[in-house]
């Protein structure tokens, strides 16, 4: 089963329409959204995605209310965590770093997806596949300088063969295949 996983939308619907065209044309079954969608208005692109959309509150999702309101049993919002066995896979997920770490050692998953720093990162940890799928926002480390550029990202993770594969969105919408080394240790 093909497993979509993004993060880290903040409103940015275009960045959001070229990655849900191309994981709908890979046939994905299934999506994970690891938070800060921000806006409810988001809820109604993720409702494009044909198979159910599983998603769990960041830090900047702003309205609760409204995005839960507009959840159903295929759009599901799951609060702040997420346990999850699709393919025989047992899956967690929330958006923070410092909770995701925790949560892979404890080696009770196969997979525990992230998001909240904006940094793309794919690891193992013991047998535990660990995934930030990046900022579909295309942005990330806010400073006194502002926001700096980042390549808009996600992640294909295939439950057959527990292996992932990431993609960038291009300033021209194109999705390309993004190059990664699967890192052995947490980003520090």
């Amino acid at each position: 089963m093909l497993v979509a996983i993004l993060s880290d939308i903040h409103d940015n619907l275009w960045n959001l329409a070229a990655a849900l065209a191309y994981v709908k044309a890979a046939d994905c079954e299934v999506l994970i959204c690891c938070g800060d969608l921000c806006s409810p208005f988001v809820m109604d692109r993720l409702r494009e995605f044909p198979g159910p959309v599983h998603i769990v509150f960041g830090n900047n999702d702003a309205d609760l209310f409204r995005i839960t309101k507009k959840s159903d049993a295929r759009l599901q919002v799951h609060g702040e965590f997420l346990e999850l066995t699709l393919d025989r896979r047992r899956l967690a997920v929330n958006h923070f770093d410092n909770i995701a770490r925790p949560i892979a050692l404890s080696g009770e998953y196969d997979l525990v997806c992230y998001g909240h720093n904006h940094r793309f990162h794919i690891a193992r940890l013991g047998r535990t596949l660990v995934i930030n799928p990046g900022p579909i926002m295309g942005a990330a480390g806010f400073s006194t300088t502002g926001w700096q550029d980042v390549p808009p990202t996600f992640v294909v993770y295939d439950t057959a063969v527990h292996t992932a594969a990431a993609f960038f969105v291009t300033s021209d919408k194109q999705v390309l295949p993004h190059s990664f080394t699967l890192a052995d240790s947490w980003p520090g």
